[in-house]
């Protein structure tokens, strides 16, 4: 070793001291001057003196004095002294200022010449110290996390949970044994799924299997719990993986009551699909029914509507009639009867509540139905469906009950809530402009149909003819329209077929097509002459009492000459022509006799054309509505009735026309007026010449 400047030989062999893995030092005499220092000592604290050390590292330390006097203190008594874990705060020859850790030993020494002098041993435990401390301190963080937990547990609004790795719970939480009732040993595992509503438990578990597999950073979920009264309400919930290195270790979760904001989002999405499947609906049976889709499954197990007209004998004691025209129900149910008409008594439930115009509510037990609580048929499906719960809503539009819902919930379901019911009433009032359209639309169809059907006469009784006429308005259309048929005998024995399309839909055609098939039937009887020539005539009275009119028109004589032989006299201006379809079962179109439309050649002339027509033959005249398809040729159109006609035959003539409506009418925008005539098939020498009009035996027609 190498002495420090002023040391002095103590005879005691210090230098043993050189090797040794801690520092050492002596200091020696009053001034406690540096005797001895091992390399440790030195690359420490280099030449600094054991009292320069306790003023440099402890001048600000609580305790300064007594470090100042330890050297003093082990002097005086010769009694040693430890000190453990000292925080050193100071430049060091190593690392330059910093706080480090020491354990120091001091002991009485005796240099040479008998001078007392000071050992001091000391070890650095910085990392043991820091090591420690870190560990305190995660104790610390751990206890104290352990303590919110619980607290949060007991008095939060939070559900607290823990799970290992498998997703078995693995930590009793008083929180989700407040709320469900479930004891620590009905819930540690999987036994939490018990406490979900049947419905949500599988899709629950998969979820829960699936966040493990793929150990996502943040599971989340929602499903409904049972609480502690037997009553569901939807919590979210949150879930976490703790991980060490790679590996979870365990999963930590919090499950919130979510059920007012789950309400409050359903009742908008609710809402929405309302109005989004009532926005583009013109039809009133199309629009509930997709109201009724809305409704269940989502507010009740089964869904009635019924169409309640307006009547002014509502009040009072009469009795209600109501029709029903949509019902749904949920899978898995028996399905709802098909009612119709029926007819409530005046102290009839159902009745009651249209007068008091605000939702009649009723719960009981399941399959035991209150008496009254639903029309007659209703009541047993509310038995087998085992139902709970029953309300009716009145849909007021404009001012009056314009249709009831009749909503059930059935099963282990609970019963309709008062805010489901409010839902349901707020669904019908969002959509009032749109049903009131509807139902609008739906008087006028029904009313125009009636005026339609008032305007199209019943064809006559003609001796040896069948003669069959159909109608069917448009689908699309809710105004009259101004397709038209007529067939009359005139005063010669013939019969005349005529069938003509007024350019329009609305009541304004209609009219039209009244006056102009009136004015045609008076030009047809009013002289004897070709049929090109009547509607010649025609045309001439449009240009003055209808010059903005146009009109295709198709006028034929059903006639029986002298030879006895039957045949078509008609003319064609601007129509879909004739379809003649044989006895033999050949159909063809009688395309002769054509002439434009009427109302743009003013007086100019019209063809007529002659066809013989053998026995059984049939003879159609038909409106552009059978044949023509948005974005088709016509010619497509008329193939297909010649096709679909010619098989038909032999049918009756009835259900000729019927088959033809059946296998053409695609739901169009156009009306479809169609008359058919078809000859006897008996020998023709077996007939007697034709009678005079209004005389002879009926036929069939």
């Amino acid at each position: 070793m190498r002495a420090a400047p002023d040391e002095r030989s103590s005879g005691l062999g210090l230098e043993v001291f050189d090797p040794a893995p801690v520092g050492v030092a002596v200091t020696g005499g009053r001034d406690r001057r540096l005797v001895y220092a091992n390399a440790v000592y030195r690359s420490v604290f280099g030449d600094r003196t054991l009292r320069a050390i306790a003023h440099e590292a402890f001048s600000e330390h609580v305790d300064r004095d007594y470090y100042y006097g330890l050297a003093d203190h082990v002097l005086a008594t010769g009694e040693p002294v430890t000190v453990t874990e000292a925080p050193v705060k100071l430049a060091y020859a190593d690392t330059g200022p910093q706080e480090r850790f020491f354990t120091f030993s001091l002991s009485q020494i005796s240099l040479s010449g008998g001078e007392p002098g000071v050992l001091l041993v000391c070890a650095e435990v910085t990392e043991q110290v820091t090591a420690a401390r870190q560990i305190q301190d995660l104790a610390e963080e751990r206890r104290r996390l352990l303590q919110r937990y619980q607290k949060l547990g007991s008095v939060g609004a939070q559900i607290l949970w823990v799970a290992d790795a498998g997703g078995g719970v693995i930590e009793p939480s008083l929180s989700w044994e407040k709320m469900t009732g479930q004891s620590w040993e009905e819930f540690r595992g999987d036994g939490w799924l018990d406490a979900l509503h049947p419905d949500d438990r599988e899709p629950s578990a998969l979820a829960w299997k699936e966040a493990l597999e793929r150990v996502v950073p943040l599971w989340e979920h929602t499903y409904r719990l049972r609480l502690v009264n037997g009553a569901y309400r939807h919590f979210s919930i949150r879930a976490v993986p703790v991980l060490e290195g790679d590996a979870v270790v365990e999963w930590v979760g919090t499950c919130t009551d979510i059920e007012q904001e789950w309400r409050a989002s359903r009742r908008q999405e609710l809402l929405d699909r309302a109005a989004a499947a009532t926005a583009d609906i013109t039809r009133l049976e199309e629009m509930l029914t997709a109201l009724t889709q809305v409704i269940v499954p989502d507010l009740a197990d089964g869904c009635i509507i019924y169409l309640i007209p307006p009547a002014p004998e509502r009040f009072g004691d009469a009795s209600i009639s109501a029709h029903q025209v949509v019902s749904a129900v949920r899978p898995g149910l028996p399905e709802l009867p098909e009612i119709g008409e029926v007819t409530f008594d005046a102290g009839n439930i159902f009745t009651r509540t249209v007068r008091r115009l605000r939702p009649t509510y009723r719960a009981f037990p399941r399959g035991e139905p209150n008496p009254g609580v639903a029309p007659a048929g209703a009541e047993a499906w509310l038995v087998s469906a085992k139902a709970n719960s029953v309300v009716l809503v009145p849909v007021i539009v404009d001012g009056t009950v314009a249709a009831m819902v009749a909503a059930a919930t059935c099963g282990e379901r609970s019963p309709i809530s008062a805010a489901d019911v409010a839902l349901i009433g707020q669904m019908f009032e969002h959509a009032h402009d749109p049903l009131s359209n509807a139902i609008e639309y739906r008087r006028t169809q029904r009313v125009a149909l009636a005026l339609q059907h008032s305007l199209l006469p019943e064809p006559p009784a003609v001796p040896g003819l069948q003669i069959a006429a159909r109608y069917r308005p448009s689908p699309a259309a809710a105004e009259v329209g101004g397709d038209w048929y007529d067939c009359f005998r005139l005063r010669d024995g013939a019969t005349m077929l005529t069938i003509g399309d007024v350019a329009g839909h609305d009541l304004p055609a209609a009219v039209t097509m009244s006056q102009i098939r009136n004015m045609l039937r008076g030009l047809a009887v009013d002289r004897e002459e070709p049929v090109g020539d009547i509607l010649r005539r025609l045309d001439i009275a449009m240009e003055t009492l209808y010059a903005e009119e146009t009109v295709t028109c198709v006028l034929a004589r059903v006639e029986r000459p002298e030879d006895g032989r039957w045949r078509l006299n008609y003319a064609v201006a601007g129509h879909p022509p004739p379809l003649l379809v044989t006895g033999d079962g050949d159909a063809r179109f009688l395309e002769e006799g054509r002439s434009p439309i009427l109302g743009v050649i003013r007086d100019g002339p019209r063809d007529s054309a002659v066809e013989p027509l053998l026995p059984g033959g049939t003879v159609l005249l038909y409106t552009d509505g059978l044949v023509e398809r948005a974005g088709e040729d016509i010619g497509k159109g008329l193939d297909r009735l010649r096709d679909l006609a010619a098989p038909l035959a032999h049918k009756p003539l009835e259900a000729f026309c019927d088959e033809l409506l059946a296998g053409l009418s695609n739901g169009g925008d156009d009306d479809i007026a169609m008359i058919a005539v078809r000859l006897p098939s008996t020998p023709l020498d077996e007939w007697d010449p034709p009678s005079p009009a209004g005389s002879g035996p009926g036929t069939s027609y």
